[in-house]
């Protein structure tokens, strides 16, 4: 297929019209898990797809794969098969450092995903620290010095839920008096719906936390303190995935227009490279855009391309100003008795309006 700018004095190559990449998206509507295996990390390694952070003063965390005595498993074993597991020894992730700064929180915060309403269930077992013995689950994670804690004391004997906010604590949950053994693995979780958060210690059930949504997203991680030496085990995520808005208006302009045979946004992302972030076809987020994309959405330019039974137009997408923010590629059936380029650009252009009425920044297509 070729094609070719309507407002725009050079042409463009022949390209293909799908490019197939294999991301799970299909899934979001469904609900989705992630298992963090620690077991494919070697002894002295940093677990890739993480990165250490610091809340408070001192040295940052040292976060290595250790050998250890297997945790328990999440899935229900019975008490002899339980016992067999834990004889052997398994790769977990180890927060080493034992600096006795008090203010000082290590964090290592996992980089793959934004959760909202989410559920993650991790074992701990803390192993040493004389200032502090703490294990924690950080989750919406924003920065070093935004976040929420779902922490455990060994020293301290209870768990306790805090927000860290511009650095400060605030509206600490009162502490719940629990017996915390060192040297034992322990099964933590956190289940965050909307301000309704729900935790579990082994077989305790914590007492529901209802907060104001400070933060209504952000990633996830682990947390200790101060010289506090403690160990963490595989983790599961089961989360309902965040549907970013521009695959919202996708979706309903789909509703509206189920006739259209392809509909992309592309923007560009945190490197600058143009790609389609909202699609008709979820497998087609992610795919880089060309050429024509990239001028339509830096000089307002409009292309035209026939194909077999179809055509498509590539139209900017802009913000109040009138500044293009997006490029967006409309693909629609060709009349049986041929069309002229003109009337294909008028048909776009009547999806394109339909999606300006809710674009009025670009946060309105990402957050």
């Amino acid at each position: 297929m070729t094609c070719r700018p309507v407002f725009f004095l050079r042409t463009c190559r022949v390209r293909k019209w799908f490019l197939l990449l294999p991301l799970t998206v299909g899934m979001a509507l469904r609900g989705a898990e992630i298992k963090i295996n620690f077991g494919d990390f070697a002894a002295g390694q940093t677990p890739t797809n993480f990165f250490s952070a610091l809340a408070g003063s001192g040295p940052p965390g040292d976060w290595k794969i250790v050998l250890d005595t297997a945790p328990p498993l999440l899935a229900p074993l019975t008490p002899q098969a339980q016992q067999t597991a834990a004889a052997f020894r398994q790769p977990v992730l180890a927060q080493l450092s034992q600096d006795r700064t008090d203010n000082r929180f290590p964090l290592f915060i996992y980089d793959g995903q934004v959760f909202k309403d989410f559920k993650l269930t991790t074992q701990f077992k803390i192993v040493g620290g004389t200032m502090e013995q703490m294990a924690g689950i950080v989750f919406r994670y924003q920065n070093a010095s935004n976040f929420y804690v779902f922490r455990a004391s060994a020293l301290g004997h209870n768990v306790r839920f805090y927000k860290l906010v511009n650095g400060k604590f605030v509206d600490p949950s009162p502490p719940l008096d629990l017996n915390i053994a060192t040297n034992v693995w322990h099964t933590l979780s956190v289940q965050c719906e909307g301000n309704r958060i729900n935790c579990t210690l082994d077989q305790t059930v914590i007492p529901a936390i209802q907060t104001s949504v400070t933060f209504d997203s952000g990633k996830v991680g682990f947390w200790t303190m101060a010289d506090s030496v403690t160990y963490f085990g595989d983790t599961t995520i089961d989360y309902t995935p965040i549907i970013p808005p521009a695959q919202l208006l996708v979706r309903d302009i789909l509703k509206k227009y189920p006739r259209l045979v392809g509909l992309r946004i592309y923007m560009p992302d945190d490197q600058g490279q143009l790609r389609v972030v909202a699609a008709k076809d979820p497998a087609e987020i992610g795919q880089p855009g060309t050429d024509a994309e990239k001028n339509t959405l830096e000089k307002g330019a409009v292309y035209f391309g026939r194909g077999k039974g179809k055509v498509a137009v590539d139209l900017p997408l802009t913000d109040r100003n009138g500044n293009p923010i997006a490029a967006v590629r409309v693909e629609l059936k060709s009349y049986i008795f041929g069309e002229t380029q003109d009337m294909a650009v008028d048909r776009a252009r009547v999806i394109l309006r339909e999606m300006q009425k809710r674009v009025l920044t670009r946060a309105d297509l990402m957050p």
